[in-house]
């Protein structure tokens, strides 16, 4: 089975309101050389198109990968979602 289609599986309840993840500085990211989120992330949170980074918070597993490969910076707020919020895992 791959990556999407087990990425299909969970259950996403997205608090519009007040968003777990997000990047403190954007301009920050553009310094950035190595860019790690964009490769650590296991489910492809952070994308790039050459001028800023995108963060898809709805599909986040809540691992805190991102936060940990993120030293160089510290540019990424990362909280768990409130109560009610976030990633459910159906199978496993």
């Amino acid at each position: 089975m791959k990556l999407e289609e087990k990425l299909f599986l969970d259950r996403y309840v997205v608090d519009e309101d007040n968003p777990h993840l997000k990047i403190k500085d954007p301009e920050l990211c553009q310094k950035c050389e190595k860019k790690q989120c964009l490769y650590a992330c296991p489910a492809g949170v952070y994308t790039w198109d050459g001028k800023q980074i995108t963060v898809a918070y709805a599909d986040c597993l809540e691992c805190g990968t991102c936060r940990i490969v993120c030293r160089e910076h510290d540019n990424i707020d990362w909280k768990y979602p409130r109560g009610g919020y976030g990633v459910s895992f159906k199978f496993g």
